[in-house]
């Protein structure tokens, strides 16, 4: 049988594998090849974190591959020339990848599909990421969305199930002649051992994503919509990583929770896909305005007055040590566990941009850095959304008060309690603005600032103050 070259890049995984599938449905013989190539994802280079989760889920699919009597060729160098090397030392005949849509891959990727086919050489992308393709989803006027209710309007209008395909139980093997690098030889697995907290949260690779949602149909799936909120326990689904990698296909996902609806779950299941929606929408976005990943998407705001960022502040901030307890617990949670809650997302983010009126672009590095879900076109959305600059930013003006949202969300304190743990000796009442108890923070607390780094009120008026400019 003839062989074919099947790129694995963000899809690493073996079932629902649209490349792979392909090629073995058309008479292939796969050799898997993994290409890491940074220097060719522009400005967006994947952070440490992310090297760090792309380490262990190449072992698992490298495992995987082996089970069934395959391989991962793994090579550096820019993915054009090695694709053109490996078609000569492996004969192989055709070329498979699954479709990436960041600004920077996309034309690589059109022009290696160009150069090859027109020397008569058969190339093949699929989609393994979206449950729907950016260009697929249009207006009434043919332009794309830039509102969130409509474009999930016409997604769930149009969606279709989707053929699940389990990964097969063998594969032809690699030749031996071929030759490639040890996975440990990416350098992506950090020196020191800084990331040993993620380990206790996740389980990089294709098992570990199964495993995820299969947990959280069993427990949070159920009271989903009232508790997704509350960053004391675990009410979300835990997939955000996996479903980046591609290490489980997102129609899957709905496939599963389907299979699992009942009237007492429709309402959460409803809601956990419109989440899954919401990614749909980043990546839409990002496909029509590739410039939004360095550029606002309202030009309103191209001459608004942010702040220099202070070096002091903004390293207090990225460490944790704002003075501000939600704020301070969700980036230590970041730091120890490579993700971060939504809510806490958001109530940081909006310190950052509002009262803090530094440049979304300064948290959306630091999250690219630090998340191990950092996903350019989420990172993108998430951080144009609470600056008030991009998509459905309405009202843009919004600043969230961080002690009032660590009240209503975190109530009893045991999320701040948890990743501040200097503050456990303080009354619950004063875990959420420990500087209007000065003498009780001096004697329970002494390790944590007197004050916040920005008076909250200050700050909040001079956000408004500047927003009123932008009109």
């Amino acid at each position: 049988m003839p062989a074919a070259l099947v790129w694995f890049r963000n899809d690493l995984r073996l079932a629902d594998n649209p490349a792979l599938q392909a090629a073995l449905e058309t008479g292939f013989e796969p050799i898997p090849v993994y290409i890491p190539a940074p220097h060719e994802e522009g400005k967006w280079a994947p952070g440490a974190a992310s090297n760090a989760w792309r380490h262990r889920s190449l072992k698992a699919l490298s495992h995987d591959l082996h089970q069934r009597g395959s391989r991962l060729v793994v090579r550096q160098g820019d993915s054009s020339q090695v694709l053109r090397d490996l078609i000569v030392e492996s004969g192989a005949q055709a070329l498979f990848w699954n479709r990436k849509y960041e600004p920077a891959t996309q034309p690589r990727d059109a022009a290696i599909k160009q150069a090859l086919r027109a020397q008569g050489f058969e190339v093949r992308s699929c989609n393994a990421t979206l449950l729907v393709e950016p260009w697929d989803v249009q207006t009434k006027a043919g332009g794309p969305y830039k509102v969130f209710t409509p474009f999930y309007r016409n997604v769930m209008a149009s969606l279709r199930a989707r053929a699940l395909y389990d990964a097969p139980t063998s594969l032809p093997a690699v030749p031996d002649a071929l030759k490639g690098e040890g996975i440990e030889m990416l350098g992506l697995a950090p020196r020191l051992t800084w990331d040993r907290g993620f380990w206790d949260t996740w389980t990089p690779g294709e098992t570990g994503a199964h495993e995820a949602l299969d947990v959280f149909i069993d427990g949070a799936l159920r009271g989903y919509l009232d508790q997704r909120d509350l960053p004391d326990r675990v009410a979300t689904s835990m997939l955000s990583p996996h479903l980046h990698f591609g290490e489980i296909a997102p129609w899957r996902v709905i496939a599963q929770l389907e299979g699992a609806r009942t009237a007492k779950l429709d309402t959460d299941i409803d809601g956990f896909i419109r989440q899954l929606v919401w990614r749909e929408f980043a990546y839409h976005l990002m496909h029509h305005f590739p410039q939004t990943v360095e550029e606002n998407l309202n030009p309103r705001f191209d001459g608004f007055a942010w702040e220099p960022a202070t070096p002091s502040k903004l390293q207090a901030w990225q460490r944790g040590m704002t003075g501000v307890p939600i704020v301070d617990a969700g980036m230590r949670e970041l730091w120890h566990t490579g993700v971060m809650h939504n809510r806490v997302r958001m109530i940081v983010g909006s310190f950052l941009t509002k009262h803090l009126r530094m440049h979304w672009l300064e948290g959306a590095r630091w999250f690219w850095d630090t998340l191990v879900d950092a996903d350019l076109a989420n990172n993108t959305l998430g951080w144009q959304w609470i600056g008030g600059t991009g998509a459905d930013a309405a009202p843009y003006f919004r600043v969230f008060n961080p002690v009032t949202q660590a009240q209503k969300f975190d109530p009893q304190a045991r999320y701040i309690g948890r990743w501040v743990p200097e503050l456990e000796a303080l009354p619950v009442k004063v875990r959420f603005a420990p500087w209007e108890s000065p003498e009780l923070l001096r004697q329970l607390a002494p390790s944590y600032p007197r004050q916040p780094i920005v008076d909250l009120v200050q700050g909040r008026q001079a956000a408004l103050a500047a927003y009123a400019g932008t009109g």
